[in-house]
């Protein structure tokens, strides 16, 4: 039916305040909504008033016909009402009313509720009620003139002299309505969820919630929840969409060929802390395959792609020792060295972290380094199996049992390799998820 109804009760400075000579609230919304119903709550007071001079009426009926118009009205009697502070009563007697209200709508009308007009408690209830998000309605709030509290004179109250003297009549008056955009409860929970559930690193649950809100909530932080969710992914073509939609760029590494080993490495303390050890445990071995290998080529001046063939199947490339490339060369004497001193020969085949490790060894002449490398794939060794080809529970016990470290200390071993990639990595970048979870968390509605 595309109808405007007006719910409001009824206060001390309607229609006109005697005062400021302006618009009272109900009056107000009515000269900018132009509703087709006004649905009009009195108390005795009110009634009285009405009874007395049919002031609410008359105003209503002047401004119709100056804005040439028809309005449709409906009184609420209280007459019984005197306690006009009790919260309780219009609460209940307002849902009720407006549950009534809302059988005779369809989804084509607009429920407008005034909170300026009435009492505290009036005003209370209504906005209340709109919180617990039963019934959909534009909350509207009138300010004053004078931007302050209006005073009540009802004394020698003339509505006929005060109608001819209203300054909102001008056509270029001014616009005191504003509306109130308040959260339901709902959504408030919704929203309560969704920052723990970004605390929590969970930016898919997040972003599955963050879509049952409405749009003009949660738009600027959807995107952020949609570039969080990208980066964990390790989507970084929908990262860098979504850096440049929002603005906001929150990977402190940012060159293409380096990024992916320093976000793979967030990536995983991430799983640690949110105690997915066995997913913890299966992502090292592909990041220290690449660390060793990038170590090597800055450190020991050995590019492993000088020694060993490639070939893409199923999309990916693979690389296995070349020992015609290898021929020769000091890297072929490291590796002869170490087999011959366990028996066995260099077969070559697939480059697995062991043979970097071995390369490292016989290479490069920092101890802390070959330390550090040795302690490292140790753990790798030791557990990778376990979680990769067993049905098992891996728990922080299970990780110091096998490899003799914590995971706290393996995952602290990792950074420390970064220190001999070359990439620059200062230590707050180890932060970066933690930061950008502050900047969604600001962008929420429900922190402003």
């Amino acid at each position: 039916m595309n109808q405007t109804i007006l719910f409001t009760p009824v206060g001390g400075t309607d229609p006109i305040s005697s005062t400021n000579i302006h618009d009272g609230s109900m009056l107000h919304i009515c000269r900018v909504y132009q509703p087709q119903k006004v649905i009009l709550y009195m108390s005795k007071e009110m009634l009285d008033n009405q009874e007395k001079d049919n002031r609410y009426r008359y105003c209503l009926d002047r401004l119709a016909q100056m804005q040439n118009r028809k309005v449709e009205y409906e009184v609420i009697e209280r007459r019984e009402l005197t306690k006009v502070h009790e919260f309780d009563y219009f609460y209940q007697d307002f849902r009720d009313i407006i549950s009534r209200v809302y059988q005779t709508m369809d989804e084509t009308d607009t429920l407008l509720l005034n909170i300026s007009s009435g009492t505290p408690a009036m005003k209370s209830g209504l906005a209340v009620l709109q919180t617990i998000g039963e019934f959909p309605a534009k909350l509207i709030q009138v300010a004053t003139p004078e931007k302050r509290i209006n005073e009540h004179v009802h004394k020698d109250y003339d509505v006929v002299t005060l109608w001819e003297l209203n300054e909102d009549n001008a056509e270029n008056y001014e616009n005191r309505c504003k509306e109130v955009q308040c959260p339901t409860l709902a959504n408030i929970k919704k929203e309560e969820i969704i920052k723990k559930h970004v605390l929590a690193y969970n930016y898919s649950a997040a972003l599955d919630i963050a879509e049952t809100l409405p749009d003009e909530m949660t738009t600027e932080c959807k995107d952020l929840l949609k570039l969080a969710y990208a980066r964990v992914l390790l989507d970084f073509k929908s990262v860098d969409k979504m850096i440049e939609k929002t603005k906001i760029q929150c990977l402190p590494v940012r060159s293409s060929s380096q990024r992916k080993y320093f976000e793979y490495a967030l990536n995983m303390e991430l799983r640690l802390k949110k105690e997915e050890y066995v997913d913890f445990v299966r992502s090292i071995t592909p990041l220290i395959v690449d660390l060793f290998e990038i170590i090597l080529k800055k450190q020991c001046k050995i590019d492993i792609n000088d020694y060993c063939n490639k070939k893409r199947e199923d999309g990916k490339e693979r690389r296995w020792w070349s020992k015609r490339k290898l021929e020769g060369t000091r890297a072929e004497e490291v590796f002869k060295e170490y087999y011959a001193e366990k028996n066995k020969e260099f077969l070559g085949g697939d480059i697995y972290s062991i043979h970097l490790k071995i390369l490292l060894d016989g290479l490069s002449e920092d101890a802390h380094l070959k330390e550090l490398i040795a302690n490292v794939r140790s753990a790798e060794e030791n557990i990778r199996n376990l979680a990769a080809h067993e049905i098992v529970s891996v728990t922080e016990e299970t990780i110091v049992a096998l490899t003799g470290f914590s995971s706290e200390k393996i995952m602290a071993m990792i950074k420390e390799l970064f220190n001999y990639t070359g990439i620059s990595i200062r230590k707050e970048y180890w932060n970066s998820y933690d930061e950008m979870n502050t900047e969604i968390l600001k962008r929420m509605s429900v922190n402003e």
